[in-house]
């Protein structure tokens, strides 16, 4: 497998199960700044050019590129059940992907604003009037998860699975979109539960956070 992923994105949730995982894979730095994501080869990869994107190798010379980091997390944890980082039981999935869906559809669109208004608008002004509002919809979106999602100590309860390294990844967002961590005592006790695991203290140095930086 080799994942295409860029520092401090949502890409680093992947990069964070692969590590746990412990199979081998490669890993490809993409340097967002310097638009490495829309080069012809990597767009030849992901025509999204949006990371992070996943090649898995079928045999015969086939590959598959699989985009979007539920789908991404899903399929890590299908093919490694062994690992137990998903539910086995339908409903419970469910429960699962219905969390990391929140994070990507809703969380993540909220964090957006902050650097990426010109998707949503041209206008100067609207853009910057979004991103004024960053920091209040994070706060929401972690207040709705601390209230209605994570029953701790991991996302599902006693077990890690894979919300957890995506849970980790959205709460290293929150100090630059101005959002207090120790406002969510819950979510904070989260991302320190996770700064223990030797595959996140692994990975963490690689998106760019000293460790020990995380929880302040």
């Amino acid at each position: 497998m080799k994942l295409y992923y860029s520092k401090l994105s949502s890409s680093m949730a992947v990069h964070l199960l692969l590590e746990e995982i412990g199979r081998p894979y490669t890993a490809v730095a993409m340097d967002l700044k310097a638009k490495d994501q829309f080069h012809p080869e990597f767009l030849s990869v992901n025509p999204k050019g949006r990371v992070p994107a996943l090649v898995i190798e079928r045999g015969a010379g086939k590959t598959v590129v699989l985009t979007e980091v539920p789908a991404i997390l899903a399929y890590l944890a299908q093919v490694h059940e062994d690992q137990s980082i998903a539910p086995s039981e339908v409903l419970d999935f469910a429960v699962a992907q219905s969390f990391n869906m929140y994070l990507a559809a809703t969380v993540h669109i909220a964090h957006a604003h902050r650097l990426r208004g010109a998707r949503w608008s041209d206008s100067p002004d609207c853009q910057h009037s979004m991103a004024a509002k960053v920091a209040d919809n994070m706060a929401d979106c972690m207040a709705f998860i601390e209230q209605h999602y994570l029953k701790g100590p991991w996302v599902l309860g006693q077990n890690y699975s894979i919300c957890d390294p995506y849970l980790f990844t959205v709460s290293q967002w929150l100090a630059g979109d101005g959002v207090d961590l120790n406002m969510f005592p819950a979510i904070r006790a989260h991302t320190e539960e996770m700064l223990k695991r030797p595959a996140v203290r692994r990975i963490v140095p690689l998106h760019g956070q000293p460790l020990g930086e995380q929880v302040m």
